[in-house]
């Protein structure tokens, strides 16, 4: 067994708020005098000095370079959150999208000086849509959960273009989490499915609720790979059964990184579906910051697309609106600096190096179910693709350890804790997603680590009820946590 993940040893430093580090007359800063009179406002001037904390400038700098060491990056480590496909973003990418001809354009200028910035966003939108099959893109929407609600926008147009409104969308209990928000968003019912022991959808449950719901049914969306980590084998046959009564089959991409290169929804029956760039492009994740999630989409979907759009007529880029559009998702064209980066990366990789990048994330994946299975029981026992699923089950027989133990005691390893209790098919469940970045190396220190608590639960050394101990906070309580949250200093015992 290898030696534990240098990344839980070392230096610990605590930080107080920076309220804390505050005192009367401290500055950082010193500004000369002006010689233009200071003239207070007489109507809408406060009535009392802002309560901002007073502090040097080294103690701004060092308070903020301490709260950042107590953040977990994929820069430090690996990152196995299951369906978040947390994977390494390269730098040069970063650097292309702070070129100046990028990063300084303006969205209102004349499209005279910006052709290489709508030549970009054209080149990116035919290459999204060609990768997976589909006839047309917008890189509009904001963020994956903004990309659902675009494609079942489209969808709700097209309806109400062709016949009037329905009003169900079917969801699988192993779709992605938001489906059912952004079905509600969008003016629909969710009706959810089970799925079957394996993990499958079944031909016979969609055939099921068309029989109760018929007509009134605008759609199914899935996730595929499901958030099982597993293909979803009859999904041809679904999308067939969903046309018969002019429903669309609507796909969540964010588990993309499973396929590029191997297989394409568009082959698969699939009308309309969402990409979250974050997840397969290698874009910045989290932290609500910019994002992006591109909506590709059959051409009898095309005419609804959000406004503006860019085309390129005789080497010329322009921007055109449709007039059937569903109108506008996101301000402008969407997060331009997003674009740039997963340009560049589709454009580096090239088709057979997208093929590699899902080949090596299903390996690394499958390479650690297979160190793992021994210890841990299986969510499914159907192959995985990208993210393999374990269950707590035996853990609670062998000592009464469950996911959330685990989960803390793999934080006193240096690591973060996998997805949990998710899928909601799963009792006690861990989704694991090592993404294709990792290496063989890192990929068996992971693995030693979750060995390792397995066997102390196993010999029943360790309970784990105390996990984490070496973190900067040990053990919460999370219930008084929720119920009781500290929202000012006032809340707090100082």
């Amino acid at each position: 067994m290898s030696t534990p993940n240098k990344a839980a040893l070392g230096i610990a430093l605590r930080e107080d708020t920076i309220f804390e580090r505050s005192a009367s007359g401290r500055i950082g800063f010193e500004l000369p005098q002006t010689s233009v009179p200071l003239k207070k406002p007489t109507s809408k001037g406060r009535q009392k000095a802002a309560e901002l904390p007073e502090v040097s400038e080294l103690q701004v700098v060092r308070h903020f370079t301490r709260l950042s060491s107590w953040n977990y990056a994929i820069d430090l480590g690996t990152f196995p959150l299951g369906s978040c496909t947390m994977k390494y973003n390269p730098r040069i990418n970063e650097e292309l999208a702070a070129l100046p001809g990028f990063c300084d354009v303006h969205p209102e200028l004349p499209v005279d000086f910006c052709q290489g910035s709508l030549k970009l966003i054209y080149l990116l939108e035919r290459a999204l849509a060609s990768i997976v099959g589909l006839d047309a893109c917008t890189v509009q929407p904001a963020a994956g959960a903004v990309g659902e609600f675009t494609g079942l926008s489209l969808i709700r147009a097209f309806h109400e273009k062709h016949g009037g409104h329905r009003k169900y969308v079917l969801i699988p209990d192993s779709a992605h989490g938001t489906n059912p928000a952004s079905c509600i968003l969008a003016g629909y019912e969710a009706i959810p499915l089970k799925v079957g022991k394996d993990g499958f959808m079944t031909v016979e449950s969609v055939e099921e609720a068309i029989s109760k719901y018929g007509r009134d049914i605008a759609a199914l969306m899935t996730t595929n790979p499901n958030t099982l980590g597993v293909f979803e084998q009859n999904i041809s046959q679904i999308a067939e059964v969903l046309h018969g009564i002019g429903a669309q089959l609507c796909m969540d991409g964010a588990n993309m990184n499973a396929i590029l290169g191997i297989a394409k929804p568009g082959d698969m029956g699939v009308d309309v579906m969402q990409y979250n760039l974050h997840k397969t492009f290698s874009t910045p994740h989290g932290g609500g910051g910019p994002g992006s999630g591109p909506v590709a989409c059959r051409s009898h979907l095309a005419p609804f697309l959000p406004n503006p759009r860019v085309v390129e007529r005789n080497g010329v880029y322009q921007v055109e609106h449709l007039p059937d559009s569903i109108g506008k998702v996101k301000g402008a064209f969407g997060n331009f600096g997003v674009m740039v980066r997963a340009l560049a990366y589709i454009m580096n990789h090239g088709s057979s190096g997208l093929r590699r990048v899902s080949t090596n994330a299903v390996i690394n994946a499958n390479y650690l179910r297979a160190r793992l299975q021994k210890h841990y029981r299986l969510g499914t026992n159907t192959p995985h693709f990208h993210e393999c699923v374990l269950s707590d089950s035996k853990q609670i027989e062998d000592n009464g350890v469950k996911t959330i133990q685990i989960a803390k005691a793999l934080m006193d390893y240096g690591y973060h804790p996998p997805t949990v209790y998710f899928p909601l098919t799963v009792p006690g469940a861990m989704l694991i997603e090592p993404t294709e970045t990792e290496s063989l190396q890192e990929l068996d220190e992971l693995a030693d680590a979750f060995l390792d608590i397995a066997k102390k639960i196993e010999s029943k050394e360790e309970t784990f009820e105390k996990s984490p101990i070496k973190t900067f906070v040990g053990k919460v309580d999370e219930v008084g946590a929720a119920r009781k949250p500290i929202l000012s200093l006032d809340d707090r015992t100082l």
